[in-house]
């Protein structure tokens, strides 16, 4: 197959069915309904005289015309973001769009009124930011920045340690004597609490159970039992008291990621250099000193991202 005689619109179509194994999942990922995406496959292979997936109970499952296709899609997609990237990291204007992905416990308890500073200072830049959780691809362009609590970031990318989260035990004031628990779901891929709460032999007593920390957040301000938060997340909270000292294993390091190709984007830059030098003024808020609520004081030297090493190092 010739995939310069195909429109990339197509191309795309194929490659996120393969990615989600159902239309709907495609649509959702290209933005577009799935009545749009089952015609627009009828219409792809009436033209090419192929059938390219087969329905089955489990999803759509590609041929062999349609896996050949899909590859030859991936290649392609491959080949358009590398030069997005290379395009966009040539650009010197401090305007344009910057897409940036974080956590919604960073964005709640510690980055909303960094990033309206930033803004402040550079009004011509416009952020989207996108809260998940889940694993993210700069790569492919899902975003241009990433904020992220990991012990180990992508070698793939480049960056800076810009802090280290401590987490500890916190419970209701008025519920001081509880002995039951507000933990994790499996949906939050948080290993390491899992494994601590085995440890200390307290997940039997774990009565409520939620996929988000903002949600653990509101369960053990409930009353609903004691459960592990980020310092910076739950110490302005006045409804919760914090149990013993921050839990050491549970530390991990705040990084801020871009990829190479990206790295001396003036806006980009501009990024690194604000919230580095604003999280600075922040170190004691994240290992739970004091409380996130203190005011922004910029630091004295600002630094871009090209005097870090080459690659982000845990």
């Amino acid at each position: 197959m010739n995939a310069q005689s195909l429109p990339w619109d197509d191309l795309r179509i194929v490659l996120a069915i393969v990615r989600q194994e159902s239309l709907a999942g495609a649509g959702r990922e290209l933005g577009i309904s799935h009545a749009t995406v089952f015609r627009r496959l009828g219409a792809l292979e009436a033209r090419l005289g192929v059938r390219l997936f087969e329905r089955q109970r489990t999803g759509y499952v590609p041929t062999l015309a349609g896996d050949d296709l899909a590859t030859t899609a991936a290649r392609v997609a491959t080949d358009i973001d590398a030069v997005e990237r290379r395009l966009v990291g040539q650009d010197a204007r401090l305007s344009g769009t910057l897409r940036v992905t974080t956590t919604d416990t960073l964005l709640m308890g510690l980055l909303s009124d960094v990033f309206a500073g930033f803004q402040h200072e550079y009004p011509h830049i416009v952020l989207e930011v996108e809260v998940s959780n889940r694993e993210y691809n700069l790569s492919h362009r899902d975003a241009d920045i990433a904020i992220r609590p990991t012990k180990s970031p992508p070698e793939t990318l480049v960056g800076r340690q810009v802090g280290q989260i401590a987490q500890a035990v916190y419970v209701h004031r008025h519920h001081l004597e509880t002995s039951a628990w507000v933990g994790p779901d499996s949906h939050l891929g948080y290993p390491a609490l899992e494994r601590w709460m085995a440890h200390e032999g307290v997940e039997a007593e774990c009565r409520y159970r939620v996929d988000s920390m903002l949600g653990m957040l509101a369960g053990v301000r409930s009353g609903m039992g004691r459960g592990v938060l980020p310092c910076y997340l739950a110490d302005s909270e006045d409804s919760l008291l914090k149990v013993g000292e921050s839990l050491a294993p549970l530390e991990t390091p705040l990084w801020l990621l871009t990829h190479p190709d990206l790295r001396r984007t003036a806006r980009v830059m501009a990024f690194f250099s604000y919230l580095s030098e604003v999280l600075s003024t922040r170190q004691a808020c994240l290992k739970g000193e004091v409380s996130a609520s203190k005011p922004i004081s910029p630091c004295d030297e600002r630094q871009s991202p090209e005097h870090d090493g080459d690659g982000a190092e845990s």
